[in-house]
């Protein structure tokens, strides 16, 4: 089974990625975009670009919608979060956040409930109090449309002016890299502001390349080639 890369704003793109496959003989393709939540404005898009590619070339295309509710995400990020929860204040809130999207997109969408069920089952598995965390919403568009918030920033402005809260602990679910809206929004932005207002701050790390995580991503690409009836030689993009 072989992998190619591809993107949406950025070379090398969906198209890119299934023009490669084709050009090593693969008949079919499963789709895997690498967040854990399913929006039609987000993950829709990708496996749009990609299935539409598939079929100008004639070939099949199946597409896995979230992968939230693996046991191995789950964990690793449950492990992350009760590690960094160890080391912070008493007093601290836990904000799990995820990529915010247009309000007029998330109308009959399912991307919020996954969101939130993702989140609950996190904090569950860390053995965190419904009270102490909460939905964050980071890295919105610069449109002059309303996003899905409040804000991270909005979020770490409110907390502290609470009288009590003494920190602030993100655990960016949405993502699973660290890429820019992590490192310069969070570690760099949020950090500082966190910083200015006397909140200690921290973040939990993210997947990035996590053997167990990886491991049951793969287990997931076999299981979606058997239930779609793709031939066992089919490829991921």
């Amino acid at each position: 089974m072989g992998v190619r890369a591809g993107a949406k704003h950025a070379a090398p793109f969906v198209e890119d990625g299934v023009a490669h496959l084709l050009d090593v003989g693969v008949s079919d393709i499963v789709g895997l975009v690498l967040a854990p939540h399913y929006s039609a404005a987000s993950v829709g898009q990708y496996h749009d670009r990609a299935r539409a590619a598939c079929s100008a070339a004639g070939i099949g295309y199946a597409a896995i919608h979230s992968w939230w509710s693996l046991d191995a995400y789950r964990d690793f990020m449950a492990r992350q979060l009760s590690a960094c929860l160890a080391a912070m204040p008493t007093n601290t809130k836990v904000l799990v956040t995820a990529h915010s999207l247009p309000l007029r997109v998330l109308d009959g969408d399912p991307y919020v409930e996954g969101l939130t069920a993702s989140a609950t089952a996190i904090a569950g598995a860390a053995g965190l109090d419904a009270a102490r965390w909460t939905l964050g919403w980071q890295s919105a568009g610069r449109t002059p449309e309303p996003w899905a918030g409040p804000d991270v920033l909005e979020q770490l402005r409110t907390l502290a002016e609470d009288g009590h809260t003494e920190g602030v602990l993100v655990v960016p679910q949405g993502f699973t890299s660290d890429h820019l809206e992590v490192a310069y929004d969070l570690d760099i932005e949020a950090a500082r502001l966190a910083g200015s207002l006397g909140l200690a701050f921290a973040r939990t790390a993210v997947v990035n390349d996590d053997r167990s995580v990886m491991a049951e991503l793969a287990e997931l690409i076999h299981d979606q080639v058997a239930e779609s009836g793709l031939p066992g030689e089919a490829l991921e993009t």
